[in-house]
């Protein structure tokens, strides 16, 4: 079961420059930062320290050559689920395209695509 949407993907070109736009003009603030050591950095930024939802700034061009089936031209919702394993086969069970699980710093993920060809994400936190 889903259980909230937690962030909105937003891939950039810039990561370094869309970083100070958000927070020197927009006014928000960094929530964390990592990277997985392999080229994969992502920034997660929020109105307020804290906010329920909050943006993932990801490299457009990483990402890209990462999954090439995604569409990047507008973000991506990740939604959060407190048992990845069961609904991960659920929605194999229903025909839903899923991509592989994934475990990175934050968690496992996995994500898959709906009637339209547009992929979403789930994760589920440590």
């Amino acid at each position: 079961m889903i259980t909230k949407i937690g962030q909105i993907m937003l891939y950039v070109n810039n990561q370094d420059e869309t970083l100070k736009f958000w927070t020197e003009k927009a006014g928000f603030s960094v929530i964390s930062e990592e990277d997985n050591g392999q080229g994969m950095r992502w920034i997660e930024i929020a109105p307020t320290k804290d906010a329920e939802t909050t943006i993932i700034l990801h490299n457009k061009e990483f990402i890209a050559k990462m999954q090439p089936e995604l569409n990047l031209q507008t973000p991506s919702l990740l939604l959060f689920s407190d048992n990845l394993d069961e609904l991960y086969r659920d929605f194999k069970d229903k025909q839903i395209t899923v991509g592989d699980m994934v475990t990175m710093p934050s968690g496992r993920v996995f994500n898959f695509a709906d009637n339209e060809g547009n992929y979403f994400a789930v994760l589920e936190r440590k």
